[in-house]
């Protein structure tokens, strides 16, 4: 009697349109094989079956739909995108809520906004609280170039048009280029051991010459994205806005901390020193509230005013309270530079060392090393050889300030370049008593090492 009703019921659920195991893992089979060979169009309506009658049957359901869609969107009119964007979109949203652990939500959410974006669905408002969905829910994941900035670029165009206002416009751009920075530092982390591997003659594995490619890209697009924030903020951050935006709150706001250290971060950026406000801001700021970027602030008005030792001294004390690694270098890069300027070379490279140390990405501290090595070549040297060798250590740190910071590569490997031109030259090295991989130590302040190339 009871096999006979599991017989009654089975063919009942049949006869409903119930789904068995079996068909769910044959159409899968059938989908999967065609997607795999790329042939979408086969594919397509074979997955749409899956996930409509069996959603939790595989996540690669939803990995191949998303390959076949994009390509129909690809292929498809303008005017029908549409209905097949508004499918990919069922497809993302199914995919995390089904499968939350193995899905990215800030991915998932930016890339619909992206999608939204691209394909003018929905106005800018609309369009930006797409965005902003995906930095609330999972902003370490919000990692894409091309959302990031359309997430700012809405906030500019919605201020140009008068629905938000100039510090909306600031706030933005804050925390949008901060997450860039620390992007960017990010890829320039993992990115430096195999670069060291690799510049010591090092055989890397696939899987390490794919990690430099791809950290390498990632470096180019942050780097694309950043310089184009700085073009699309353009001379709204000039010290003709930002003064008068600041100066008419200030008696309101000077006892407001929060208030006083964006107003002080803004114009210092920006060079803003000169006007009395500045100062005003800085000394507020530091009287209620010490920190990093007060004493830094108070760095910069000293040394316009030609108070170089006091200068450092503010500068010193604003990098050891500053705890944001990138603002850190910043201050580094700036101490560094007073030594430079003095011709304090090793102080100079010490904390161009340590900026480089809160900020991988930081190029342009390779290439102010690089320099400073190419400059003392006739002091460093012991005689014409070892003197002209010390170039090749200035190239190797000109090529890794191109590698690491590609928005200055294009300098970086010129002065690559020019510094390999000034080395010996392999006619050199076969007269000279040194062989290929052997290394040559400098004195002076210099006091490391390059080992001679095999050219």
């Amino acid at each position: 009697m009871k096999k006979n009703f599991l017989a009654l019921l089975t063919v009942a659920m049949v006869g409903t349109g119930a789904v068995s195991a079996q068909d769910c893992t044959t159409t899968a089979a059938l989908a999967y094989d065609a997607a795999k060979a790329k042939n979408y169009e086969a594919a397509y309506p074979k997955l749409m079956e899956v996930m409509e009658d069996c959603p939790k049957y595989s996540l690669a359901t939803y990995q191949y739909l998303e390959r076949a869609i994009e390509s129909k969107i690809d292929k498809a009119e303008e005017g029908d995108k549409g209905e097949l964007v508004k499918e990919l979109i069922k497809v993302w949203e199914t995919r995390l809520e089904l499968y939350p652990e193995k899905t990215k939500a800030g991915k998932v959410y930016s890339d619909i906004a992206q999608l939204k974006y691209d394909n003018k669905l929905g106005d800018k408002e609309e369009l930006y609280v797409a965005y902003d969905k995906a930095w609330e829910e999972d902003v370490e994941n919000f990692t894409s170039p091309k959302a990031l900035y359309a997430y700012f670029d809405l906030v500019v165009d919605m201020q140009d048009a008068g629905d938000r206002n100039l510090q909306d416009v600031f706030d933005q751009y804050d925390k949008v280029y901060a997450k860039i920075e620390k992007e960017e530092n990010d890829a320039a982390e993992a990115l430096a051991p195999l670069l060291k591997k690799q510049e010591d003659g090092e055989e890397l594995t696939a899987k390490e010459e794919k990690k430099i490619k791809n950290a390498e890209i990632n470096l180019k697009n942050y780097s694309m994205v950043r310089n184009a924030l700085n073009g699309k903020l353009g001379a709204r951050a000039d010290c003709s806005n930002l003064i008068p935006l600041y100066k008419k709150d200030f008696e309101e706001k000077q006892g407001d901390v929060k208030w006083l250290q964006n107003a002080n971060a803004r114009l210092s950026a920006k060079d803003c020193t000169e006007d009395p406000l500045f100062i005003q801001v800085s000394e507020a700021l530091h009287k209620l509230e010490p920190s990093a970027k007060s004493a830094y602030s108070l760095g910069q008005l000293a040394e316009a005013n030609g108070n170089a030792s006091k200068a450092l001294e503010y500068y010193n004390q604003a990098a050891e309270l500053e705890t944001n690694k990138s603002d850190q270098a910043k201050i580094y890069y700036r101490i560094a530079g007073n030594y430079k300027d003095k011709g304090q070379y090793g102080q100079a490279r010490n904390f161009y060392n340590k900026a480089i140390a809160a900020k991988p990405s930081l190029g342009s501290a390779y290439l102010q090393i690089a320099n400073m090595y190419a400059k003392s070549a006739n002091s460093c040297g012991t005689d014409t050889f070892t003197k002209r060798a010390v170039y090749w250590l200035a190239a190797d740190y000109a090529s890794r300030a191109a590698r690491v910071d590609p928005s200055i590569a294009s300098n970086a490997n010129q002065a690559a370049a020019s510094y390999k031109g000034l080395a010996p030259q392999k006619s050199d090295i076969f007269q000279s008593k040194y062989k290929p991989g052997q290394s040559i130590t400098f004195g002076c302040w210099i006091g490391t090492s390059v080992k001679v190339p095999n050219l």
